[in-house]
């Protein structure tokens, strides 16, 4: 057997580890896509599951379609697969991301649209590199094992440098661009190799290079774009914006209201939070002057423990919040820092950056108010924290006369999701005292109080100056009115995540 078969030539060699480097690429795309639809739409298992089946689906059509192209046109055809490949994928992300902010509608059709051509492009992509280095004598047997060695290789290095490196550091946008470019180079560097079997190789240059310099800056201004579809998808001036590797904080500003969303949903605004804030803090702690430790999970701006450190009794309180940016914002920020009145730096205050529910497992303190101020429920890793399980974790971290309050979402827009985390905490053990109150921002607004033993009664009165808070506004927060009546729903288990399904069906009804 002559050496050529079983020691390919260096070019031959080069093309087998780009399967490595395509085989990134095309991964890339699918979590791009993946957590660009569940930053915007929610309910993340359902984005990743439709999208990485629409994704392989595709693939397998892709493979099926590479057997028509003629065995002479099989290099050229890779490179303008490679140079499609690099142009949509590399653009993916900002198309998205504009299209749903200046014109909703399409999204869901053009987001499987993207994934499905780049499904199909991307399985084509393996079978033609085998046919190439086939068609050059190699062995098969080794062939298939170094392929697909490399295209495994591949999707696991990107899989770890995804959520580790690349969303957090370069957003999703550049990095759709930074792989585009990757693909756009691998064509390049197979036509410069392989120039003698290619037809057009003038033309295919001159492509190519227009496609790099078109991704290249593209880089360079995805930052613009994306400020700018988010001043689409917000209507204000974004003032700060960064992506880190649990979600995607934006500020917003319009005249003296500053407003901060997290993956697209206003979590509150400057000019009324106080009424969220003291509807969550104030109707548990003025009834509890003898309360010297608090627990906030969640409330990484620090809003909720200015409030609570407004109560001279409370001696210290502990805010875990998972994500460091967060924490590190409202720390940092001057004006944000005056917001929360420098709360996250107050003595009283410690800031542990942990997931809430892992911290509860592994630590034993006990407090006698825990402040569960989460996002609402809209996907299955933040409804888990409303579950069964973690309230009774919960349970365990307060004192016996000890009052654990929960933010619980819109009693108006999502009822079925309000009384389900009512009727959770009461499976957990938890005597429940549901409230609401209206927020501007937000329209009528949620809170369940829960304690070990019976007997709450609301304060009529407030022993520290409120803004919001008074004997009869809090007599009437706790009356719910014929048309927000309670409702016969399950509670959330970690099993079949109630609360998450109920959240989508209610807000899915609200017309926004």
């Amino acid at each position: 057997m002559s050496d050529a078969t079983t020691k390919p030539a260096v070019p031959d060699r080069l093309l087998i580890l780009s399967v490595f480097v395509v085989a990134s690429c095309g991964l890339a795309y699918e979590l791009i896509a993946g957590a660009l639809s569940s930053y915007l739409l929610g309910d993340s298992v359902l984005q990743f599951s439709s999208i990485i089946g629409c994704y392989l689906f595709a693939m397998g059509v892709g493979s099926h379609l590479s057997k028509y192209v003629d065995d002479r046109d099989v290099l050229a055809r890779f490179i303008d697969i490679e140079l499609l490949v690099g142009l949509i994928g590399g653009l993916s992300a900002t198309v998205l991301f504009l299209l749903f902010a200046w014109m909703s509608a399409p999204f869901r059709t053009v987001l499987y649209a993207l994934v499905f051509a780049l499904g199909v492009l991307v399985g084509m992509e393996i079978p033609l590199v085998m046919r190439v280095l086939h068609n050059k004598q190699a062995r098969f047997s080794e062939l298939v094992s170094r392929v697909l060695t490399f295209d495994y290789l591949g999707a696991l290095a990107v899989s770890l440098l995804f959520p580790l490196v690349l969303a957090p550091k370069l957003g999703l946008s550049r990095t759709g661009f930074l792989f585009g470019m990757v693909n756009a180079a691998v064509a390049l560097w197979t036509l410069r190799h392989y120039a003698a079997d290619i037809p057009n190789v003038r033309a295919r240059l001159t492509r190519g290079i227009l496609v790099m310099t078109f991704l290249a800056g593209g880089l360079v201004m995805s930052e613009q774009l994306t400020r700018w579809a988010e001043r689409g998808l917000y209507g204000d001036e974004v003032i700060f914006a960064t992506t880190t590797p649990y979600q995607r904080l934006v500020l917003t500003r319009w005249k003296d209201d500053t407003r901060l969303h997290i993956n697209g949903n206003l979590q509150f605004s400057s000019r009324d939070e106080h009424r969220y804030h003291e509807a969550l803090v104030h109707p548990a702690l003025q009834s509890m002057p003898w309360a010297r430790s608090v627990l906030v999970l969640g409330g990484g701006d620090g809003l909720a423990v200015r409030e609570i450190l407004r109560h001279a009794n409370v001696e210290h309180v502990t805010l875990v919040d998972l994500d460091p940016a967060m924490t590190g914002l409202f720390t940092r920020n001057s004006e944000l820092a005056r917001l929360n009145g420098g709360s996250l730096r107050n003595p009283r205050v410690t800031v542990l950056n942990a997931d809430a529910g892992q911290w509860l497992d592994e630590h034993a303190d006990v407090f006698d108010l825990i402040v569960a101020d989460f996002p609402d429920p809209s996907n299955f890793g933040l409804g888990k924290l409303y579950s069964v399980p973690i309230y009774r974790l919960m349970a365990r971290h307060l004192s016996d006369n000890g009052a654990l309050v929960v933010q619980s979402t819109s009693p108006w827009f999502a009822p079925r999701s309000f009384w389900c985390i009512d009727a959770t905490l009461r499976e957990a053990g938890f005597h429940t005292h549901p409230y609401h109150a209206y927020v501007p921002s937000f329209g009528e607004w949620g809170f369940n109080l829960a304690t070990r033993r019976p007997g709450y009664t609301p304060p009529t009165a407030y022993s520290i100056p409120t803004r919001f808070l008074d004997g009869e506004t809090t007599r009437l927060m706790f009356r719910f009115p014929p048309d927000m009546k309670p409702l016969p729903v399950e509670a959330n288990h970690l099993n079949n995540q109630r609360l998450v399904h109920y959240f989508e069906q209610d807000w899915g009804n609200v017309v926004r």
